[in-house]
Formats: C-alpha cells, structure tokens, sequence
C-alpha cells in the first residue's frame, strides 16, 4: 500500500513538472527542458514499475532529445524558420513504415524477453509515438494524428496499470494534440495567403 501511494505522489509530481514544461515551452522558454528532463526520469522510474517497457524506451529517447534541445536552444545558431506543410507520398510512406517496424520489433522484444502483460498494446503506443516525433520534426501537420492515435490508445493502457494520474495528462495531451491540429492548419492556410505566421 505505502509503495502504491510512492507511485502516486510520484504521478503526481511528474505531470506537475509535465504541465509546467508544456506551459514554458509554449511561451518559447528554454527552461522547458529542465522541466521535462526531470518529468522524463520521474516517468521512467513509474513506468518501469508497472512494466511499460516500451514506454520507458520512448522517454529514453525524449530524454536524449531534451537534452540535444536544450543545447541547441542555448548555442544552436538561429536559422531560417522551416515552414509547417502536409506530408507528401514518401513522407507518408517513411512514417507507416516507423510504424510498422517499430510495431514489429517492439512486440517481438517484449513478448519474448521481457515479463510485460501488454506486449501488443505497449508496442502501438510506442510505434505511433516515434512516427509522430519524426513527423514533428519535419514540420508536418500530421505529427498530431500520430501522437493521438499513440495518446488514444495510451489512455486505457494507463488506466488499466492503474495509473490515473499519468492516464489524465494524456487525456490533457490528446486535448493539445487536437488544438495543435486546428492551431497547424490556419497557420497552413495563411501561408497560402502569404501572410505566414510561427507556430
């Protein structure tokens, strides 16, 4: 009981820092990263007791990210602003087959080698995640629909391995993915017009 209550004050903790981090890095403030780094390791440590395997592997890799972000925030030289655009046939293409590859390999790895209870599930949260965060990358309006397939399907994962409080800010996320979504598709739209504005 008194461990359950440690995970839950430790949910507790990682999406304040979450929320926090979400809120600076939408006003432009490198200290986001510091915020995440620290929801990140607060998440892997929770994820790694309720066997998420998967899961700890994408804040791995979210981890390595803020870190290369925030360096290149505080020394990167600032260059011409890439625009927000549509994916086109080969990105489409390069982004199902993140999909797929990740799918495949982490299914494979954790129903053979490791103790997880949702191999399957686990595996698709991840797959769409990575296809997402490529497709951010590149600018590309339908990072959100990865990342909220990714979200949607996180959800009753989450709630299944009791984690309600990790279960709420992916709700809050799926919520954000949507407004980025819409937020995206005007700023597309005003490029059009030749009136471009950042996102």
């Amino acid at each position: 009981m008194e461990f359950l209550s440690q995970l839950t004050l430790l949910q507790w903790l990682g999406t304040i820092f979450g929320v926090v981090q979400v809120l600076l890095a939408r006003q432009n403030n490198i200290h986001n990263y510091l915020f995440g780094v620290v929801a990140i390791l607060i998440s892997i440590w929770v994820l790694y007791q309720s066997r998420l395997y998967a899961d700890i592997l994408l804040n791995l890799y979210y981890l390595v990210m803020s870190v290369y972000g925030w360096f290149y925030w505080k020394m990167g030289k600032q260059k011409q602003e890439t625009p927000i655009s549509a994916s086109n046939r080969r990105e489409h293409t390069i982004a199902g087959g993140i999909v797929l590859g990740c799918f495949g390999l982490m299914a494979y790895w954790l129903a053979q080698h490791t103790d997880s209870d949702v191999p399957y599930w686990d595996a698709l949260v991840c797959a769409f995640a990575w296809a997402g965060m490529w497709l951010m990358a590149k600018r590309k309006i339908e990072n959100w629909i990865y990342l909220n397939i990714s979200n949607f399907i996180s959800i009753p994962l989450l709630i299944y391995k009791e984690l309600y409080i990790y279960a709420g800010l992916t709700a809050f996320l799926f919520a954000v993915a949507i407004s980025g979504y819409i937020k995206w598709k005007k700023i597309i739209a005003h490029e059009r017009d030749g009136t471009y504005a950042g996102a």
